[in-house]
């Protein structure tokens, strides 16, 4: 996925008349799947575009988007990717990340 692309997909949001929430990771710490920058954007059919890392991290993600679209404010979240569930899940990345997730609504 290219800048462009990814761009693309959010000005498509704003000229449908549709909504949506993007996701980036603005910190990292430790080991983790993506890096700070990363993107994703989050459909309130649950379809995404993009990744910040897949497994239960990204689900976290998802679930909080759908409560920042249908409030349309932004928050932060932070995964942590060091509890022993995520091990047990299959999570084996054992860091920290920060995500701002914020929605996209046509004016």
């Amino acid at each position: 996925m290219t800048n462009l692309e990814f761009y693309k997909k959010v000005m498509a949001i704003d000229q449908n008349g549709s909504s949506a929430a993007v996701a980036t990771i603005i910190r990292t710490k430790g080991s983790t799947p993506r890096r700070t920058g990363a993107k994703m954007i989050v459909y309130p059919s649950g379809e995404i575009f993009g990744t910040i890392g897949g497994g239960c991290g990204e689900g976290e993600v998802i679930e909080k988007s759908y409560s920042v679209m249908e409030k349309g404010v932004p928050i932060q979240h932070q995964v942590d990717l060091t509890e022993g569930l995520f091990y047990e899940d299959g999570g084996i990345c054992g860091g920290i990340m920060d995500v701002f997730i914020e929605p996209i609504r046509s004016t």
